[in-house]
């Protein structure tokens, strides 16, 4: 991509932080919920932010989106978050156009994932662009570059096998439980949490360890009953979550909420208890570490976990990226076309209005002027002089910023100020 502005008025930013430098702690000071999404959203609105996107997930908080500096995109962040921008500073990314663009599709096709090949965060992706085009923040580049991502992230899961093995935090979970408890199928599982990740962890739970002897709570009950069903599983009432913890020997906590939602004092059974939290940011006080029969693991720990089919799975990013070049090069290759786009539409505005005059000149000379078929004619030849300016601008061997200079000089045109 040549250097240019992506648009005249602001540039294209990829602002965040990720568990690359921020601690779970750090990563849950800037976690959004719903609630904080759709407010950081209207607040760009009333800022006059052209389009933007924002992800937050157990491993990153992200805002992709067009501003004159980049600290106005995080300050739209630190504004809805708990973190202050200083803290922000001490862990935060900032990338601006060329870079942000290809940042984003190494996120969106697992590559910069915690754990390799992950595509969890490309449904995030998607359904935070659906939330932005829903609230007018989604303009043509933006909603171009993100299918461009999810084009690449298909293919790569599809062309190579970056995605096998342990991919996600709840397969990892799965694993390590296998690997640390002994007689899985016939322990005592609580998942407590049914948002995306408990989901996908009760799938994994079912589908590799066998149990029957899984229960779900959750604070919606109708949302833990619907999973439950699907995979023929016991559900309990919220209120009734300390008795079901003294009954388990696996507690699964992935409840996403904002502060714990477990701590030492739920905890009345002596057993041997594993805790795996799942959530950020954590639900899961620290304080249950204080009692002798409870482990507690983190995300951040499993996600750690080196299976078997990591070195394998390495061996597939050179493909990977070889998808990702030839995606971004076909994006690009349409970025420049809306580069010059505007000077080709103020070009045929232009032959439009000589065609017009010379139409009026015509017409009075004329008493037997054939209207329709002059029109046709001059529409035809307008047609033909844009297509032949804009077959120049795409030729690979010519220089756009001069070719563009010289169009918008011989023919006297405004400069555009229109978004490209």
């Amino acid at each position: 991509m040549q250097k240019y502005n992506i648009s005249r008025s602001s540039s294209f930013y990829a602002i965040g932080l990720s568990y690359k430098k921020a601690d779970a702690d750090i990563r849950g000071l800037f976690s959004l919920d719903e609630a904080s999404k759709l407010a950081l959203l209207c607040q760009a609105k009333e800022n006059d932010i052209e389009s933007l996107v924002v992800t937050s997930t157990c491993n990153r908080t992200e805002i992709y989106g067009f501003a004159q500096h980049p600290f106005q995109l995080i300050q739209l962040l630190c504004d809805n978050a708990r973190g202050t921008v200083e803290e922000f500073q001490e862990v935060a990314y900032i990338y601006k156009n060329k870079e942000a663009i290809a940042h984003m599709f190494r996120v969106g096709s697992g590559l910069d994932s915690q754990i390799l090949g992950d595509f969890e965060i490309i449904s995030q992706l998607k359904i935070s662009a659906k939330l932005s085009r829903k609230h007018g923040l989604l303009n043509h580049f933006t909603e171009r570059l993100v299918n461009a991502v999810i084009q690449a992230s298909k293919r790569i899961k599809t062309e190579t096998d970056i995605s096998s093995g342990a991919t996600s935090v709840s397969f990892a979970s799965v694993q390590y439980i296998f690997k640390n408890i002994e007689t899985v199928s016939d322990k005592n599982i609580l998942l407590f949490g049914t948002g995306k990740i408990g989901r996908n962890t009760c799938e994994n739970l079912v589908k590799h360890t066998q149990n029957k002897q899984i229960t779900l709570i959750n604070r919606t009950k109708t949302k833990a009953e619907q999973i439950a069903g699907k995979f023929n599983l016991l559900v309990r009432d919220y209120a009734n979550l300390q008795e079901e913890i003294s009954e388990s020997d696996i507690l699964i906590v992935a409840t996403g909420a904002q502060r714990p939602t477990i701590d030492k004092h739920i905890i009345q059974s002596e057993k041997p208890l594993l805790i795996l939290d799942l959530s950020i940011p954590k639900n899961v006080n620290e304080n249950v570490q204080e009692l002798e029969n409870v482990s507690l693991v983190h995300l951040d720990h499993l996600s750690q976990i080196t299976d078997e089919t990591l070195e394998a799975r390495k061996a597939h990013i050179p493909s990977a990226e070889i998808i990702i070049e030839e995606i971004k090069a076909e994006f690009n290759s349409w970025l420049e076309t809306r580069k010059f786009a505007p000077t080709i539409k103020a070009l045929k505005h232009k032959l439009s209005d000589f065609a017009t005059a010379e139409l009026d000149t015509q017409r009075k000379k004329n008493a037997d002027f054939n209207e329709a078929q002059a029109e046709l004619i001059s529409n035809n030849i307008i047609q033909k002089i844009t297509n032949h300016f804009a077959h120049h601008l795409k030729d690979d061997d010519v220089s756009t910023d001069d070719s563009l200079e010289l169009i918008k000089k011989v023919f006297q045109l405004e400069p555009s100020t229109k978004n490209v």
